[in-house]
């Protein structure tokens, strides 16, 4: 969708009265689960390594890990494989405290997510294998047994558009969540390797955003959208027509949020970082805990970008992802961000 037509789109900003909803802090998060396996010790090469630790990762499951966390109640909306990684996926899951209920199983050749990644900030590698992904799998027939209505939101993260029959059932669950007058929260969450092009990731993720109310990316997933032109520019749109915010991230200069007319800029944490992954994971999962909490969309920013700062200077993503308590002496510790 070019800027030009979604600018025309009349405004479908609804009452701020749905977000009251939010504040149940319980989350359904749609998107992938799977295994992260990190060359150790930390800082060495992944050709080096001799031995590896397993966790949990994928994005949507990074986030659930992140919100439960941060005091909040999490189900994620996924399908792993029917073999012993996607048990582990499914074992990390319930560790940590997230609802598997809508979590199912697909028979066949495919196969769970796979990171390998390193604990360095210097050409830090992350192999991904994604050939044949279950989570693609995910149909409409697994989302519509979800019980939308007794959550309080929904958080899309856009891999799941990449390829059908997920991209289907991702659009079906937000619509079934609108028709309960869900929050939806869109992480844009671009990988250009799980997209057939460019332009179809332009094209699927702005018919995303235009049904979101909240809209959360970084500085390349907007101008990917806004077909690698003003980025910046498509964040506004969004914001003054269809969404009620957006925040464009820009990475170690901070992000700027768009709410209506308003804007205003957040700033980085200064921190000693091992790694550059599962920032925007926690910056996802800090914003929504955030603002079920009650706070207004500043602060909620702020306690997503301090959760950012946290991950980054820990091993991992999901085991990394700060408690409350640790996100709070944190904060209580940084009078001005860097």
């Amino acid at each position: 969708m070019r800027l030009s037509s979604l600018a025309a789109r009349s405004s479908g900003r609804e009452s701020n009265l749905k977000f009251e909803k939010i504040r149940q802090n319980r989350f359904l998060v749609l998107g992938r689960a799977g295994m992260d396996l990190y060359a150790d010790p930390p800082g060495t090469r992944t050709e080096e390594a001799e031995r590896f630790t397993a966790s949990l990762g994928g994005s949507a499951a990074n986030i659930a890990a992140a919100i439960v966390k941060l005091g909040g109640s999490a189900s994620l909306i996924t399908a792993v494989s029917d073999d012993a990684v996607g048990r582990y996926t499914v074992n990390q899951l319930r560790g940590y405290g997230i609802g598997t209920e809508y979590v199912s199983t697909v028979a066949g050749d495919a196969r769970n997510s796979l990171a390998v990644v390193e604990t360095r900030i210097e050409n830090c590698q992350s192999v991904i294998y994604r050939n044949g992904a279950a989570d693609f799998l995910l149909a409409d027939h697994h989302v519509a047994t979800v019980d939308f209505a007794a959550h309080g939101a929904l958080i899309v993260t856009g891999t799941c558009l990449a390829m059908e029959p997920s991209r289907a059932a991702t659009f079906l669950a937000i619509e079934l969540a609108k028709s309960e007058e869900l929050p939806i929260i869109f992480d844009i969450d671009y990988r250009p390797y799980s997209w057939a092009s460019a332009e179809d990731a332009a094209a699927t993720c702005t018919r995303a955003a235009s049904l979101s109310d909240i809209v959360v990316g970084n500085d390349v997933e907007f101008a990917v959208m806004a077909g690698n032109s003003d980025g910046l520019k498509l964040a506004r749109i969004l914001a003054d027509t269809t969404a009620n915010s957006v925040v464009y991230k820009m990475g170690e200069k901070g992000s700027i949020a768009f709410s209506g007319a308003q804007s205003f800029e957040t700033s980085i944490f200064a921190v000693t970082a091992l790694k550059p992954t599962g920032a925007g994971d926690a910056f996802m999962g800090g914003l929504a805990t955030g603002l079920a909490e009650g706070h207004a969309l500043a602060p909620a920013l702020r306690r997503g970008t301090a959760a950012a700062a946290i991950v980054v200077s820990r091993v991992g993503c999901a085991p990394a992802m700060p408690t409350s308590g640790e996100l709070k002496d944190f904060l209580d510790k940084q009078l001005v961000p860097a």
